[in-house]
């Protein structure tokens, strides 16, 4: 088979010509397999595709045009209504984002005990530190007022899970510096539960040069150094 280990980017697919050779050519979307509707996910042009192969295949086929240059996996699940962030809300978000990225470490720590399948050694002495901390707050639907009493009194506990976030992030390039493409699987995940995680993401970047350094991604999170 000429396509066998013939990889083509997303929203195209390899196909061998009369002389078997292979080439990428766009996907077509009515051919994608179907999906369940959890898998269903929204472009940003406010229309629900039947899943990322549906979407990138409709991409691949404008390339060159601007509807093509201008769409993009805007979040998970189907279009739906998203409020604007306000900007007291967008002042709490970094409260309960510090939280969710602690309460996942504590998870991946648990769920580490039998299968080592989620954490480094190195990451799991780190994690283990704050998972075994008696003052450590237990996961729960917090007031903002309870989830800021905790981070001034046990800051510690949250600057490890805020670092260890950027950086399971940066991975197209690991160069200590966050792309628009390199948040896009948490954001897109994240809009339909926070719909202030745009708007942060945008803030974050401090100068506006259309990326996250870490100490800009720290700032955001409140952590000092």
């Amino acid at each position: 088979d000429p396509c066998r280990n013939f990889h083509c980017k997303r929203g195209k697919v390899c196909h061998a010509d009369e002389q078997e050779q292979p080439s990428c050519i766009c996907q077509d979307p009515a051919a994608c397999p179907s999906t369940k509707d959890y898998e269903h996910v929204c472009g940003t042009d406010n229309k629900t595709y039947n899943g990322l192969c549906q979407l990138f295949g409709t991409k691949c086929q404008l390339e060159g045009t601007k509807m093509g240059r201008q769409l993009h996996l805007d979040y998970m699940g189907s279009c739906k209504y998203i409020p604007h962030c306000t900007d007291y809300e967008v002042d709490q978000f970094p409260l309960r984002m510090r939280d969710w990225l602690k309460n996942i470490l504590m998870q991946y720590y648990e769920r580490d005990v039998d299968t080592s399948a989620f954490l480094t050694e190195k990451q799991r002495s780190k994690v283990k530190k704050i998972y075994q901390n008696e003052k450590r707050l237990v996961a729960g639907d917090h007031p903002v007022e309870l989830l800021l009493y905790d981070f001034e009194k046990n800051y510690h506990m949250y600057v490890y899970p805020v670092h260890w976030q950027f950086y399971q992030l940066d991975q197209h390039p690991a160069d200590r510096l966050l792309t628009h493409s390199e948040l896009a699987p948490l954001r897109a995940s994240l809009v339909p539960m926070e719909h202030c995680i745009t708007r942060f993401f945008q803030e974050c970047d401090g100068d506006q040069d259309k990326v996250v350094s870490l100490k800009e991604w720290c700032h955001c999170f409140g952590i000092k150094r």
